[in-house]
Parts: structure tokens; sequence; C-alpha cells
């Protein structure tokens, strides 16, 4: 059973994870007057993810070594936890994205370039968030690790990387489905890679099979 207790420690280690769902929830509250409930959960999630994305990314850009290893020893098994919500949310987006598409003939003008303006947008957020949140969780992994040799072997023999260097080897995982010239030197870590490549793979083809369909849509047009 869910405690406060519980919450509050989430709250307190995920601040902005929270403030976001928190503010996209709400957002998707107040749209079901004027909406209909698919939609309004759309442009709720695309607020939450899109003020989570500027929060966690004005994070990195000012973060030190310093601060990176500070906030990775910070987590606790509650990431783990996060990432799977997280990656479960964003493949729900993109089935109700699917879902709203079947809508889109019945639509003309102005109307029609909103509704695809609103797809593009929650493919792009959720694509951007499963590599960001991956980042965040490989640098928890990285400097947490028990084991006398890292589980991320970077080319330059970088002991100490920062965000920007995650951020490299989540979002080559996330745009080529592979690795970079990182080294995946530990089980476990490789267990979590295995993992984004498929969640990746799923994303990237649904990307594509999305562009087709906005495509042949425009073009029928």
């Amino acid at each position: 059973m869910f405690k406060p207790a519980s919450f509050l420690t989430l709250a307190r280690l995920h601040p902005r994870l929270v403030l976001s769902a928190a503010v996209g929830l709400l957002s998707g509250w107040a749209l079901q007057s004027r909406l209909e409930l698919l939609q309004s959960a759309v442009l709720g999630w695309n607020i939450g993810v899109w003020l989570y994305l500027v929060m966690i990314w004005a994070l990195i850009v000012r973060a030190d070594i310093g601060d990176v290893q500070s906030f990775a020893e910070q987590e606790d098994e509650s990431a783990t936890m996060v990432l799977l919500m997280v990656c479960i949310a964003a493949i729900a987006s993109l089935a109700a994205i699917v879902l709203q598409l079947g809508t889109a003939k019945d639509l003309h003008g102005m109307a029609r370039v909103l509704h695809y303006t609103v797809t593009v947008m929650t493919v792009l957020g959720s694509w951007f968030l499963v590599g960001t949140i991956f980042a965040v969780h490989y640098t928890k992994l990285f400097y947490t690790a028990d084991d006398d040799v890292p589980p991320l072997k970077f080319p330059d023999e970088k002991s100490q990387p920062d965000y920007w260097d995650f951020l490299y080897f989540a979002f080559t995982i996330s745009a080529a489905v592979q690795t970079s010239d990182v080294a995946v030197m530990s089980t476990p870590m490789r267990k979590v890679v295995l993992a984004h490549t498929v969640l990746a793979f799923l994303f990237n083809a649904a990307i594509l099979g999305l562009s087709i369909n906005i495509a042949a849509s425009l073009i029928g047009n």
C-alpha cells in the first residue's frame, strides 16, 4: 500500500518530476471541461513533460561534477520505479496519439494544424523524456556502483563523467538503437542498456509510422 511517507520521500528525491506530474495532472483535469478526455489527457501530458524537461535540463546545464555526484548519491531504490513509471507513461502517450490520429481526417484548416502540432510535440516530448530519464539513471548507477570497475568505461578514461557524458551515451542509444564508444562493463548496467535499446527501437518505429501516417494524410488532402 502506498504510504504518505513514501510519497514524501519521492517528492524530496525527485521534486521536479513530482511537480511536473502534478502540474500535468491538474492541467489535464482543468481542460476536461472544454475538451474530450483523451485530448485533455494528451495536453496535460505535454504540459507536464515539457515542464520537467525545462527544469531538468536547466539543472544539467548548471551542474558541475560535484553536483552530479551529489544528486546521484541521493537517489534510492525509488529511482528504478520512477524509470519504469516514466517509460510506461511515455508508451501510453504514444498509444493515445495513435488513437487521436483517427480523428484527424474530420478536421480542417487550423484545427488540423493544431492537431498535428500536438502530435509532434507529444512524440518529441516523450522521446526526449525517455532519453533524459535514462541518462539520469545511468548517472545514478555509475556513481553508486560498489564494484572496483566502473559499470561504464568512457574512451578518454574519464573517471568522473558529468551529465553530458551520460546524455551522450543515452541519446546515442535512443537515436541509433546501439551503444556508442562507451563500453558497458557490468551485467546490471547491461540489463538497463538492453531495456533502453528495446524501448528505443519501439519508439523509433512508432515515430516512423506516425510520420508516414501524417505525410499520407497531408498528401491525400
